[in-house]
């Protein structure tokens, strides 16, 4: 079975993006980088393809141009253990150049946009409960960074 790697086309930044995306996760690293040659869209030696890894899964960063942007109608994930980590996260990525959302999205300094996901939403906005995770739900569309525990106390208490 082949495996399925994202591609991210920047204009010409596609090392930094990921240099910058290795530095925020413990499981990551920088593998292959191909490089164009004299006569290339770019300078020769400037990074053609970058391949990485974050988490264990494989990605790829195309300079390709300036052709196409970003957009949020495609996004990466991120689930956060805990509140320290939502905020280290939303923090890096917001930095530079990034902007913030609503609902816990975030788009970085290249563009890319991002789903900043604290473990335990997709538990509480499926509760049982059609009235907790309704509540729940409407606390999260007031929120930029998503604060699970702000969240919880709107819901209320779980029924028994």
């Amino acid at each position: 079975m082949t495996p399925i790697k994202p591609c991210l086309w920047f204009n010409g930044r596609a090392q930094e993006a990921a240099r910058f995306y290795v530095s925020l996760f413990a499981d990551a690293t920088i593998g292959a980088i191909s490089r164009y040659g004299a006569g290339g869209r770019f300078p020769a030696g400037t990074a053609l393809v970058v391949e990485f890894t974050l988490a264990g899964r494989p990605f790829q960063a195309l300079n390709g141009g300036p052709e196409y942007a970003f957009t949020p109608a495609i996004s990466l994930s991120i689930a956060c253990p805990d509140a320290a980590e939502v905020d280290r996260i939303w923090t890096a990525l917001t930095t530079n150049g990034g902007t913030q959302g609503r609902c816990g999205w975030v788009t970085d300094r290249f563009g890319v946009s991002w789903q900043v996901v604290p473990d335990g939403l997709g538990a509480l906005l499926s509760d049982p409960d059609p009235a907790r995770a309704g509540r729940a739900m409407k606390a999260m569309l007031g929120m930029s960074k998503l604060d699970l525990a702000a969240m919880q106390a709107a819901a209320g208490p779980q029924a028994t």
